[in-house]
């Protein structure tokens, strides 16, 4: 007789307490209403239905994510605890002088869930009108720009404009996006790096103008924005992701078994739809090719937070 839904987690698993009755727990180290949990959200019945197992979000915000992904990191690898990261998880390493967890050797990486793009903004008395004239700008001195915070993707991708750009750009870091924005439309700083689809209702009605996207390709939402290599500046690619990871020790059958689940999913029409409202496009892959984004990333943005002498603490 084929085993129940209910008892494929224990099947996957290697571990007694696998076998146990009880809610897998997916960590959200940041705080409701944000890319990771709005994501996690739309993980957790998928998962739940594949594994016959409730699938609860965890929110535990706090120390730029290093909270939650500290629990994650120290849970016990029998498949009832999984965290869900952004890439921040892989800038903090760098940004602070020390973090409760080794971005490659606490973590099982399953799968990278989705990208979110980002571009490059500037308010309309900037005189720029593309990436390279505002990177020319930017030599002279004199602009600024506007974060979220110290140590957010959005600081640290503009800090790695101004490093491929041969730069300086005063940094203004605000507590959270919107009053960051406000600033922008009211033209008190020059510039930010947005998300697509936040930036693109502000840019129809002229209040914004783009000037380039991180991503390697042209944003389907934006195909008239060119991209960063297009505008002669290729070192400064930047964009979000998202994937689902486990503690490190986590049964190989499990990582498959989740991987090919959401695998499935990101490839489904309305999941794509479902994602493209929260402005991000599905990724996928193998826990291979995650393990390798992740220990690219984390290189990366180490030589870019050294080079710009950026430190949250």
């Amino acid at each position: 007789m084929p085993p129940s839904r209910r008892s494929l987690l224990a099947l996957s698993l290697a571990t007694p307490a696998a076998a146990q009755e009880g809610p897998v727990g997916i960590i959200v180290p940041f705080t409701p209403g944000t890319g990771p949990d709005l994501l996690a959200r739309l993980v957790a019945p998928v998962l739940q239905a594949a594994l016959g197992q409730p699938v609860v979000v965890d929110s535990r915000p706090g120390a730029s994510g290093n909270i939650g992904t500290q629990a994650a990191a120290r849970a016990a690898p029998d498949g009832r605890t999984l965290l869900l990261q952004a890439n921040t998880f892989v800038m903090n390493p760098s940004l602070f002088r020390q973090v409760p967890y080794d971005p490659v050797a606490s973590f099982a990486p399953i799968i990278r869930l989705s990208l979110g793009e980002l571009v490059l903004a500037v308010n309309p008395d900037v005189a720029a009108r593309s990436a390279a004239e505002f990177a020319g700008l930017a030599r002279r001195g004199g602009l600024d720009y506007a974060s979220p915070g110290i140590g957010t993707p959005q600081h640290l991708a503009m800090a790695l404009f101004a490093v491929e750009a041969g730069a300086t750009l005063d940094h203004i870091p605000y507590r959270g996006s919107a009053p960051a924005i406000q600033d922008l439309l009211g033209r008190r700083v020059a510039a930010m790096v947005l998300p697509v689809h936040t930036a693109l209702p502000l840019a129809a009605d002229g209040r914004i103008r783009l000037l380039a996207v991180g991503s390697p390709q042209r944003s389907p939402a934006a195909p008239a924005v060119p991209t960063m290599a297009e505008s002669g500046l290729p070192g400064a690619e930047v964009d979000l992701w998202y994937g689902l990871l486990g503690p490190a020790g986590l049964p190989a059958t499990l990582i498959a078994r989740l991987n090919a689940v959401l695998g499935d999913w990101l490839r489904q029409p309305a999941t794509q739809g479902a994602l493209a409202a929260q402005g991000m496009t599905p990724a996928g892959g193998t826990p291979e090719e995650f393990a390798a984004v992740i220990a690219r990333d984390l290189a990366r943005w180490a030589e870019v937070i050294r080079r710009a002498n950026i430190s949250a603490e």
